[in-house]
């Protein structure tokens, strides 16, 4: 499998590998890193982050189409996963600063950069083969590998660096690990020259002002006027749940949709078959892509929230991390809201019960001004000191306190109100452009002169944590647990480990003469995603619908059986895409396939802000519900997709 292949297959195969590292360390840390109040994250409210996930993730699917129409006919493939790659880089180094105006900038830049670097790295593996080479699929096994090996390294890399420093330190590792791509790709421009086209623009190549006039300015155009009709005259409780840019993404759809409608209406009688077929494989593909890419919002907020992830649980990622303690991050308060009673909680001493509940949220926040630090100055028991952490020269002890640190401001505004869900939010801002005047902890000294820095609780929170009676951990300790987003590898994980299987189980039956058509793999993996979601509503009644937590295994087998379903439909609805399209249209006919995936991404983002409004077992019931939907009517077209398989030879 691995000998024979062109010189350049295995440059390319690390080139996506980082780039995949950097892709999935955002669909990692997004929400988590925007709605976070304990470990100096934005604080933004669950609705919110979701609703940026979904953005987020829609348009980083959808630019591929763009950037692979301008690499065709302007740029060439080189060059265009260059800019990629810096753009993509330079995102990540603006997510760095940790800036508040850098954040949706940064997430710009990068839905840019994939763009131009995620088709045409793709297009460029396919053209160092020659046409009928049977070295090509195999050549594509192994650049998929390099793609899960980035996704699942990516889950660890973030841990680590967020860990060892803070969030903004994963973002610079991914931005670092861009910039080593595109020197890989340099390294090879020589080598690399096979796979690059000449741009242009072949005869039967739908026009660009054809495809900009009838199909993207359309559904701009739909999209914003969908957006400000849905922010400015709908009133406030329609779009609590469905956010203004939902709507306007759905109305953006229209065209689109119409045009791929209208495309199989005025196609010849030849090509008809084969475009009407593409309609229900678009609908199975953004299906699939919606529950799968639950990972980075529901998904990665059951890890966080419903999930016991202290050390010392029976589950792979927990024993990872209990090995490995760079992979374990602190039990701040707010894992007890639903842990177990024996869950043993920081010694009474390593919290600090002053604070109202703005300057918590400040504490948590990292960012606090003046005037809150002189009040709380105020109310310091004797044997708590407040003690500045230096930027530099800091002591190792001093640096052990950075983490449990606040930097102060002459001014911050705390903006207090309530989420989708009409719970209470307080966000933490400073203005824009103003520098710190210092970084203080709260330092206690112990008998025996031993110091710690103590963490900034309200009293009603402090009372409600030891109003049982569990044990409690030494002076300064928390209790370890196992990063959320850990969770998110275990895709990556049974991608590689299931996708053998896959193919003996399938080379098995055709070996035995049953027929299982493409069609009907697409099927099965409809029906898998909608058992995946019922795997979890299971989770949801065992876990009392989040009144405590459950273990991570039951995460293990939603990702298990997603995968399978991931392994039966992703490939096969993708290459269907250019088997059942007109030459002339493969182009169209693959942005579609984007389109369907950007659509199912915006969902996802939809769904992690209606979890808060459903009971856990109620939200994964009423998702497995629509994908079973899905699912009959894939199975109610099967004869027709069979039929026009059939005819194209796909």
């Amino acid at each position: 499998m691995f000998t024979g292949h062109p010189k350049g297959l295995f440059r390319l195969f690390f080139i996506e590998m980082w780039e995949r590292l950097g892709f999935y360390t955002i669909v990692n840390i997004l929400l988590l890193y925007a709605t976070d109040t304990e470990r100096g994250g934005l604080g933004w409210p669950k609705d919110l982050g979701n609703e940026v996930y979904g953005i987020y993730l829609a348009f980083v699917y959808f630019t591929p189409y763009l950037g692979g129409l301008i690499a065709d006919r302007f740029l060439g493939y080189r060059k265009s996963v260059l800019i990629g790659g810096l753009v993509f880089s330079s995102g990540f180094f603006l997510l760095g600063t940790g800036q508040a105006w850098t954040f949706p900038v940064g997430l710009a830049l990068l839905c840019i950069g994939n763009g131009f670097f995620k088709p045409n790295i793709s297009a460029m593996v396919g053209n160092l083969y020659q046409k009928g080479d049977p070295k090509r699929d195999a050549g594509f096994n192994i650049f998929y590998m390099g793609i899960n090996i980035g996704a699942f390294a990516a889950s660890f890399l973030v841990a680590y660096t967020r860990n060892q420093w803070a969030w903004e330190a994963a973002f610079i590792a991914a931005g670092i690990g861009l910039l080593l791509s595109c020197v890989i790709l340099l390294w090879s421009w020589k080598v690399l020259d096979r796979a690059d086209r000449t741009p242009g623009t072949n005869p039967e190549d739908t026009p660009f002002g054809e495809i900009m006039g009838r199909i993207l300015g359309p559904a701009l155009l739909f999209g914003v006027a969908g957006w400000a009709f849905a922010a400015f005259v709908l009133p406030s409780s329609v779009t609590k749940l469905v956010k203004a840019t939902d709507i306007g993404f759905l109305i953006g759809s229209i065209p689109i949709l119409l045009f791929f409608v209208d495309l199989s209406k005025r196609a010849s009688d030849e090509e008809k078959p084969g475009l009407r077929a593409l309609l229900p494989v678009y609908l199975a593909g953004g299906t699939f892509f919606m529950v799968l890419h639950l990972n980075g919002s529901a998904m990665t907020t059951w890890a966080d929230e419903d999930t016991a992830r202290h050390l010392g649980q029976p589950d792979p990622v927990v024993l990872v991390a209990d090995a490995f303690p760079v992979f374990a991050g602190s039990a701040y308060p707010g894992y007890y809201k639903n842990a177990a009673a024996d869950t043993p909680r920081p010694h009474k001493s390593t919290l600090l019960p002053i604070a109202s509940d703005p300057q918590a949220k400040m504490f948590g926040q990292k960012r606090m001004d003046e005037a809150n630090l002189a009040e709380l100055r105020g109310k310091l028991p004797a044997d708590v000191a407040i003690e500045v952490v230096p930027a530099s020269g800091a002591s190792d002890e001093q640096a052990s306190w950075k983490k449990f640190s606040v930097e102060v401001f002459p001014k911050v505004t705390v903006e207090e109100g309530t989420d989708a869900h009409g719970l209470p939010v307080t966000t933490v801002k400073v203005d824009g452009g103003a520098a710190a005047t210092q970084r203080v902890a709260f330092v206690r000294t112990a008998e025996g002169g031993a110091r710690f820095p103590t963490y900034l609780v309200t009293p009603a929170a402090f009372d409600k944590l030891y109003a049982g009676d569990a044990p409690q951990l030494e002076p300064g300790k928390y209790l370890r647990t196992a990063n959320p987003e850990l969770y998110q590898s275990w895709n990556a994980f049974f991608v590689v480990a299931l996708t053998p299987l896959v193919m003996i189980f399938f080379a098995r039956l055709l070996k035995r003469g049953v027929d299982f058509s493409t069609a009907r793999k697409i099927f099965v993996g409809m029906v898998m995603t909608a058992l995946a979601a019922l795997f979890m509503a299971v989770a949801g009644f065992v876990s009392g619908n989040g009144a405590m937590k459950v273990s991570g295994l039951w995460l293990a087998g939603f990702y298990g059986i997603a995968t399978l379903a991931e392994l039966c439909l992703s490939p096969m609805a993708l290459s269907l895409v250019t088997k059942l399209s007109p030459k002339r249209f493969v182009g169209l006919t693959m942005g579609g396939w984007f389109f369907a995936t950007a659509v199912g991404n915006k969902f996802s983002g939809f769904l992690g802000v209606l979890q808060g409004a459903l009971a856990p077992a109620t939200f994964f019931l009423v998702i497995a519900g629509a994908v079973a939907l899905v699912a009959l009517y894939i199975l109610s077209v099967l004869p027709k997709l069979d039929a026009a398989i059939k005819k194209y030879g796909a």
